[in-house]
C-alpha cells in the first residue's frame, strides 16, 4: 500500500482500535479528527529531527527588498520549508550567521546555501518515520475519540520509544561530525 495521509490516518486509527476511513472528508468523527489533525503532527514530527529524507540543500534567491535592520541582504525560503539547520557560502552550507524573518532569511552574505527541512511527499516516508507517525496519531487521536486520558498517556509513551527507535536508526544513515574548532582540542594540536 503506498503512503498517503489517508493510509497513514486510517493506520492510526486501527492502532487505535477506530474504524478506518475511506476519505478525511466524508464527515465521521474519525474523518474530522484525522483531518484536523494530521497537518500539524506531521510537521511537528518531521521538524522535531534533521531527518535524512526531509533534510535538503540549496542556494536561495536574493530578493529585491533589503531588510529593514541588522543583514544586508533578504532570500527566499524554499517551498516546502519546515526548519532551517544551517546556512552558508561559497560551496558551504554552513557557518554563516543568519535569521530567519517572516518567510524570508536574512544575511550579510550576497548569496546563501541553506541546509534546511524540509515538507516531503507522504511517499518518500520511510518505514522506520512511518511507524513513529503512525504511533504519533493514534495517540493524538485518542483523547478525542475515546476521551480516556489513560490510554492516551499510554500512546503518548509508546509514541515515544517508537520516535526514538526512528532517530536512531535514522542518525546511523550518516557519517558522524567531527568537533571542528574546539579550543581544547586546538591547544592540544
Amino acid at each position: 500500500m503506498a503512503l498517503t495521509a489517508l493510509a497513514l490516518c486510517s493506520r492510526a486509527l486501527l492502532r487505535l482500535g477506530a474504524q478506518p476511513v475511506a476519505s478525511l472528508d466524508e464527515g465521521t468523527a474519525e474523518a474530522e479528527v484525522a483531518a484536523n489533525l494530521y497537518a500539524p503532527v506531521r510537521d511537528t514530527l518531521i521538524s522535531a529531527h534533521p531527518w535524512s529524507f526531509a533534510t535538503g540543500q540549496g542556494d536561495l534567491p536574493r530578493l529585491s527588498a533589503v531588510p529593514h535592520a541588522d543583514m544586508a541582504h533578504a532570500f527566499q525560503l524554499p517551498s516546502g520549508f519546515l526548519r532551517a539547520l544551517s546556512a552558508g557560502a561559497g560551496g558551504r552550507g554552513r557557518g554563516m550567521p543568519y535569521r530567519i524573518h517572516e518567510d524570508r532569511l536574512h544575511a550579510d552574505s550576497p548569496a546563501v546555501t541553506l541546509t534546511y527541512i524540509f515538507r516531503p511527499d507522504e511517499s518518500a516516508f520511510p518505514p522506520f518515520f512511518a511507524q513513529a507517525l503512525v504511533a504519533r496519531l493514534a495517540a493524538e487521536f485518542c483523547l478525542p475519540l475515546t476521551e480516556s486520558q489513560s490510554r492516551a498517556e499510554m500512546l503518548f509513551r509508546l509514541a515515544e520509544a517508537e520516535l526514538r527507535s526512528a532517530r536512531l536508526v535514522d542518525s546511523q544513515q550518516d557519517t558522524p561530525r567531527a568537533i571542528e574548532h574546539f579550543p581544547l582540542v586546538d591547544v592540544r594540536g
